[in-house]
C-alpha cells in the first residue's frame, strides 16, 4: 500500500500553501475574504464551495495534515494523532466517552463512512419546534442529493462481514425492519480499518475531496494551529486570533497570528464550536450558547458466535435496523437505530469490561466476537435535553451530560432488543457491555438479568462518537444560536456551518445530514457575498 498515490503529498508538491507544525511558518496576519475554522464535514464542504465562487478562503485547522502514508492500521498511533484527547475525551463526570476527530479532515477521516439523510420525521419537528419549515425533506432533497454525488454515497453492494451479518439474520429471524448502510466511498478496499484512517485514499472524506479541491483552487491552509477567539464590537466580528498548536492541539503560548477576514465561518464540530464562541464572549442575550448539546448515547453488547466473526476485517458497518425508532412516538420514551461497530484490539478491550485472568479469557475470544450499538435518539423527549458545553480554567471545552431517568430507560431497552437478535442470529452468549453482567447462554436468562442489572452511569459503559448541537438554529432568536441559514443572530458577518447547527439530535449518524445543511448555507453564503450563484459539482 505505501506505493499507492498520495494525493496530499502530490498537493503539497504542487505548491499548496499550507503553514504550520512542520510546514511553513505562521505568518503575523493574514487577509482574506473568508476564514473557516476547521477542516471536517461543515469546513471542508464550505471551503470548496467559496473558492468556487472565486473567493480568497483561508482554512485553520488545529490538528495535523496526515495522508495515506501515514495511515498504517495501528490503533497505537491513530488515536493520539488523529482524534480529540487521543481518542479518550470524555464528558465532565466521565460517564461518556466521546470520540471526535482532530486532525485535516475532521472526524470525516476516521469515521465508518455511515451516511444517512436526516430522517424526515427529525426535519419535521425542526419545523414544528424550531421555526425551520424551511429545512423540509422537500426542501432539503436536492442538497443531499448532491452531496451524494460529489461524495459517491451509495448503498454498500459487498456481502456484509460476519460482524454486521448477525444483525442482519437476527433481524430477520424476528422480523425487524433491516437495511443496508450508504457509505462515502469508492473502489474501497474492504480493509475494515477506516477509524484510523483509510491507507487506499478510498473513503471520500473531506481530506481527499473537497479541501484538495479547495487548495488546487488557491485556498490556503495553516495546521497545527488553534482558534483562540473572536475580536468582535457586538455586532461584527473584525478578527480571529490565533497560536501555533502542539501534538495535542493545545495552543503553544499567546496568540501570534491575527486573520481579518470579510466573513467568518465556524466549523469546529459540536463541542470545540461552541467553546470558540464562549471563549470569545459572543453576545447570547437568550443564553441558548453551549446548551442543548446531543451525543446520541451509545451502549453496547456483544457475543460470542461458534465460527469465526472476525470483527476487524471488512467494511465496518453495512448493515442496520430502524425498527425501535418507529415503535414510539418520536418525543415518547428513546427510540434507537442499531449498527454493528468494528472492533479492532484496543477498542475491543476498552468496550468490554473485565480486567486479568477474565480479561484474557475474553481476549481469547476476541475473534470470535460480535458487537452491536445502539445508537439513542436524544432531544425530543422533555427529559431528554442534552448536555452544556462549558469552559475549563484554561479555556478548554468540556461537555457536562446529564444520563436521565428516559435515556437510563432506553438503554435498558436497547441492551435487551440487542441481545434478543444476537441469540436469534446464533450466538452461544451474550455480554453487555456493564460492570456486573455476568455471560448468558441463552435469551430467556439474558432477558432476566438485564432487567435486574442496575442501569446507571458508570456501570453501564455509553460511548458517543456523534456530537451535534451547542450553536442551535432557529427561526426565532430566543430559541437559537444562529438563523435558518447559519448566520449568528447578533453577529452579521459569523456563520456556524457544522453539527453543532442541529436543534436535536439526527436519530442517524449525522455526516451526511451535515453535508446537505452546510451545501445550502455555504452556496447562500458564497451567492451573498459575490451577487452569483455558487458552482456545484
Amino acid at each position: 500500500m505505501s506505493k499507492l498515490p498520495d494525493p496530499i503529498r502530490q498537493g503539497l508538491a504542487r505548491g499548496w500553501k499550507v503553514a504550520g507544525g512542520p510546514h511553513a511558518a505562521l505568518p503575523a496576519s493574514l487577509d482574506c475574504d473568508v476564514v473557516i475554522v476547521g477542516t471536517g464535514a461543515g469546513g471542508g464542504i464550505t471551503a470548496e464551495l467559496l473558492t468556487r465562487a472565486g473567493l480568497d478562503v483561508v482554512l485553520v485547522e488545529e490538528g495535523p495534515l496526515k495522508s495515506s502514508s501515514d495511515f498504517n492500521q495501528r490503533e497505537s498511533e491513530a488515536y493520539p494523532a488523529l482524534y480529540q484527547e487521543s481518542a479518550a475525551r470524555k464528558t465532565a463526570d466521565q460517564a461518556i466517552t466521546i470520540l471526535q476527530g482532530r486532525c485535516v479532515g475532521g472526524s470525516t477521516t476516521v469515521n465508518w463512512t455511515s451516511s444517512f439523510r436526516t430522517p424526515a420525521a427529525t426535519l419535521q419537528w425542526w419545523g414544528e419546534h424550531f421555526g425551520l419549515a424551511a429545512l423540509s425533506p422537500e426542501a432539503m432533497s436536492p442538497w443531499f442529493a448532491h452531496a451524494e454525488r460529489r461524495l459517491q454515497i451509495g448503498p454498500w453492494q459487498v456481502p456484509p462481514n460476519e460482524n454486521n451479518d448477525v444483525l442482519r439474520r437476527g433481524a430477520i429471524q424476528l422480523g425487524l425492519r433491516w437495511g443496508a448502510i450508504p457509505r462515502n466511498v469508492s473502489g474501497c478496499w474492504n480493509l475494515g480499518s477506516c477509524g484510523l484512517g483509510c491507507p487506499t485514499n478510498a473513503k471520500q472524506s473531506m481530506l481527499v475531496t473537497t479541501v484538495p479541491a479547495a487548495l488546487d483552487a488557491g485556498a490556503r491552509l495553516l495546521v497545527q494551529t488553534r482558534a483562540l477567539r473572536f475580536e468582535h464590537d457586538g455586532r461584527r466580528v473584525q478578527a480571529l486570533l490565533c497560536a501555533p498548536a502542539g501534538n495535542d492541539g493545545r495552543a503553544d503560548g499567546a496568540a501570534t497570528l491575527r486573520i481579518h477576514a470579510r466573513h467568518y465561518v465556524l466549523s469546529g464540530g459540536g463541542i470545540n464550536s461552541p467553546a470558540l464562541l464562549l471563549r470569545s464572549q459572543v453576545p447570547d442575550p437568550h443564553g441558548r450558547l453551549g446548551l442543548r448539546t446531543f451525543l446520541h448515547p451509545v451502549v453496547f453488547s456483544t457475543a460470542t458466535l461458534p465460527q469465526p466473526v472476525q470483527p476487524w476485517q471488512g467494511a465496518p458497518q453495512t448493515i442496520y435496523s430502524d425498527h425501535f425508532l418507529h415503535t414510539q412516538p418520536i418525543d415518547g420514551p428513546l427510540g434507537y437505530k442499531l449498527e454493528a461497530p468494528p472492533l479492532h484490539p484496543t477498542l475491543f478491550a476498552l468496550t468490554v469490561p473485565s480486567y486479568g485472568r477474565q480479561q484474557a479469557e475474553r481476549m481469547a475470544r476476541y475473534p470470535h466476537t460480535n458487537a452491536l450499538l445502539a445508537l439513542l435518539r436524544d432531544g425530543f423527549h422533555e427529559r431528554s435535553p442534552g448536555g452544556q458545553v462549558r469552559l475549563r480554567d484554561d479555556g478548554s471545552p468540556v461537555l457536562h451530560y446529564e444520563l436521565t431517568d428516559v435515556v437510563l430507560d432506553g438503554a435498558r431497552r436497547a441492551l435487551l432488543s440487542m441481545a434478543e437478535i444476537q441469540f436469534a442470529a446464533g450466538a452461544a452468549e451474550v455480554l453487555p457491555a456493564h460492570e456486573l453482567a455476568t455471560p448468558w447462554t441463552s435469551w430467556a436468562a439474558a432477558r432476566e438479568g438485564i432487567g435486574q442489572l442496575p442501569i446507571v452511569p458508570y456501570k453501564t459503559r455509553f460511548g458517543s462518537a456523534h456530537v451535534m448541537g451547542g450553536c442551535g438554529m432557529a427561526g426565532d432568536e430566543r430559541l437559537g444560536v444562529v438563523r435558518p441559514d447559519g448566520r449568528h443572530w447578533q453577529l452579521d458577518n459569523l456563520s456556524v456551518h457544522d453539527g453543532s447547527l442541529f436543534p436535536t439530535s439526527v436519530g442517524a449518524n449525522p455526516q451526511l445530514s451535515i453535508y446537505g445543511l452546510v451545501s445550502r448555507h455555504a452556496s447562500g453564503l458564497a451567492k451573498a457575498l459575490t451577487g452569483k450563484e455558487a458552482v456545484l459539482v
